[in-house]
């Protein structure tokens, strides 16, 4: 129809068109081809595995943590399994509507609303999103058939076999064994934690938490086949079992721990003890009044009202351990500590004698110290100054430190026998106190003298407002002033001075055992330092607590005078404004070789005698009457439990 004339008349730009037009289909085509040879070929064994890894699903199967017994092998705390009903929200429907739905009809069978489930979502997920979220424990049986009968209706909801802590003692022992939970997502940036997921219980508190990596087991995995609805076909592919936690073996004594325990829960204020072996560190009896019920902790979801009432000062503040966190004036439970600086420095020996006519004076205008009670003991020598409890005694003591500039020695010696710092027992969450120095209070008024400099603080009338002085030393050697120890750091501190000059280190972890009961490792921590404490000072100070324990002047006698151990100790009456005065008593047993020490303190107790000591003959009494061996090996017999009773006369000095 056309001709070559008419052909060359074809316009240039539609040829043009169709180049490009060409081309570029040319290229889609390469891109297209190149791309599917690259999933074919090249990237074909990848998709075909995560093709078949979508018909696959992982179960973490959960791992016992080890149990927790007593020296005799008593368990403290075990595990029972528990079905709980979970919700995993990476695996709900993405659409509202249809996630409504679904907790519509959960919330019907479990008589739960739709938004009682939201909330604990919300809640359980607010710190590890991916976590699986525990709507009940202990759930009933007809409801889990239901639901696993009707899994297609419910994605994302399952049942699973959990272990949870079990506490067949009760509350014994919680302060120490502390408490479990679901690791937190600081915890799990720790190294300590490599390897763990959202959802792994760990302990929070108490030895769960400093032997954690001994009670955690390892988790383990079952791959099952899952059809198009994710719902299990009922074919397991591989299985690998979980490896259950080794177990801990505590160093406590069960009668003495409730013996312990019973007589500080026996006052309406709190208080707390410490029973240990002199020579090994190994505790005996570790208590704090009030304790929890660690039962709550097992519970999937904690009120906040709870956990608030367990951490607050009205209440007690349950949680906190006063055995290791309690910060107290000590009293003259003090003055053996101070006899230890007075004999090693050279300002006193065990036949100094010093006049105690009654009152002691600073000779700065001040008030005239005195005795408690206005007592006037006479001329005194160390032994009879710890009978009786003489302030005025131990007030010149103090002074003579300061005159003599031995003041360093003061503080020296306190600190070598661990008052002001950690004793480094394996329990989490001890404070170190303070003791009072001249360097410390000095520090202090420097910085206050310069309140608008960096690091200035306000001046406190009484703390702040001027340095150390000999007012200060005075003080410190009765116990007194700015002085915060525990009980734990006494019984270490007296401890010290009735074996021979070894600072221990406390412990309450002794032994751990396998699965099957076979001994892997031991804990015998070697003492912490070795004072050299002549023997003829630490023997005048034990004959002074003697004395003051069985002798019918000694501040104690009304408690300890028929104990039928030979044993020594030492009341301490401390003033705790605006509070009452602080309760306690340090003890060693037998005497004069000593092989068990017990401090107790109770808050607003008043004198020593009336409320600590009763405590220190409770702790006592239980542990001699379940070794009446060492009773008699120790000239005496086993001794008679009495209760607690506050109505013991004062013959002498009540401090």
């Amino acid at each position: 129809m056309f001709n070559d004339r008419e052909r060359q008349l074809m316009p240039s730009q539609f040829a043009l068109r169709v180049a490009v037009l060409s081309g570029f289909a040319l290229v889609m085509f390469s891109i297209i081809f190149f791309r599917l040879w690259y999933l074919q070929v090249l990237s074909g064994d990848k998709y075909l595995k995560q093709a078949q890894n979508n018909q696959v699903r992982e179960i973490t199967v959960h791992a016992p943590r080890g149990e927790i017994l007593d020296r005799q092998g008593n368990v403290l705390v075990d595990n029972r399994t528990s079905l709980a009903l979970q919700i995993l929200p990476t695996e709900l429907p993405r659409k509202t509507y249809k996630r409504k739905q679904e907790f519509e009809r959960l919330g019907h069978v479990t008589g739960m609303s739709p938004d009682e489930i939201n909330k604990q979502i919300r809640k359980q997920t607010k710190d590890l999103p991916a976590n699986p979220v525990t709507l009940k424990q202990d759930a009933d049986y007809n409801l889990v058939r239901y639901l696993r009968e009707n899994q297609d209706q419910y994605p994302g909801v399952s049942v699973e076999r959990v272990y949870v802590r079990n506490y067949p003692a009760g509350t014994l022992a919680a302060q120490i064994y502390g408490y479990v939970r679901e690791v937190t997502e600081d915890q799990l940036k720790e190294a300590r934690y490599q390897g763990l997921l959202p959802g792994d219980q760990v302990g929070q508190s108490g030895v769960e938490n400093t032997y954690d990596n001994v009670l955690r087991g390892t988790n383990g995995l079952t791959k099952v086949q899952v059809d198009a609805a994710g719902s299990p076909t009922g074919r397991t592919l591989s299985e690998t079992p979980p490896q259950p936690g080794d177990n801990l073996v505590l160093s406590l004594d069960r009668e003495v721990q409730q013996a312990g325990e019973a007589a500080i829960e026996s006052f309406p204020t709190p208080g707390a003890f410490v029973a240990m072996n002199v020579h090994t560190g190994e505790i005996l009896g570790l208590g704090s009044s009030p304790t929890f019920d660690p039962s709550i902790f097992a519970k999937p979801v904690i009120p906040t009202s709870t956990y608030t009432a367990l951490t607050s000062p009205d209440n007690g503040a349950a949680l906190s351990n006063r055995a290791i966190q309690g910060l107290y004036p000590t009293g003259s439970t003090f003055k053996p500590i101070t006899s230890v600086a007075a004999l090693e420095s050279g300002v006193l020996t065990p036949t100094t004698t010093i006049v105690d006519g009654g009152s002691f004076s600073l000779g700065d205008g001040t008030q005239p110290l005195t005795n408690a009670g206005g007592a006037a003991y006479g001329a005194l020598q160390l032994p009879q100054a710890l009978q009786v409890s003489s302030d005025v005694f131990f007030y010149n003591v103090g002074a003579d430190l300061y005159r003599a500039d031995n003041t360093d020695q003061q503080d020296r010696w306190a600190s070598e026998l661990g008052i002001g710092q950690p004793t480094g027992i394996d329990l989490p969450g001890e404070v170190a106190g303070l003791l009072p120095t001249p360097a410390w209070r000095n520090e202090l008024y420097k910085e206050a003298q310069s309140p608008d400099s960096p690091g200035g603080k306000e001046i406190v009338p009484g703390e702040t407002d001027r340095p150390w002085t000999m007012g200060d030393n005075v003080n410190l050697a009765v116990g007194q002033g700015d002085l915060q120890a525990d009980p734990l750091q006494m019984a270490v501190a007296y401890a010290a001075i009735a074996n021979g000059g070894d600072v221990v280190r406390p412990h309450v972890g002794m032994e751990v055992q396998d699965p099957n009961g076979s001994a892997v490792q031991e804990m015998d921590p070697a003492p912490q330092r070795h004072l050299d404490i002549n023997p003829e000072y630490s023997r005048a100070i034990l004959e002074g607590l003697h004395g003051a324990a069985q002798e019918p002047t000694g501040t104690s006698y009304d408690v300890f005078g028929n104990f039928s151990v030979p044993m020594a100790g030492k009341t301490g009456t401390a003033e705790r404004p605006p509070y009452g005065d602080q309760s306690w008593y340090v003890c060693v047993a037998p005497y004069p070789s000593a092989k068990i020490v017990v401090a107790a303190t109770i808050e607003e107790g008043g004198f020593g005698v009336q409320a600590a000591a009763p405590v220190a003959h409770q702790i006592l009494s239980a542990y001699y009457n379940e070794h009446p061996d060492e009773a008699k090996a120790a000239g005496g017999r086993p001794p008679k439990v009495t209760p607690i009773t506050t109505s013991y006369s004062v013959v002498s000095s009540p401090n």
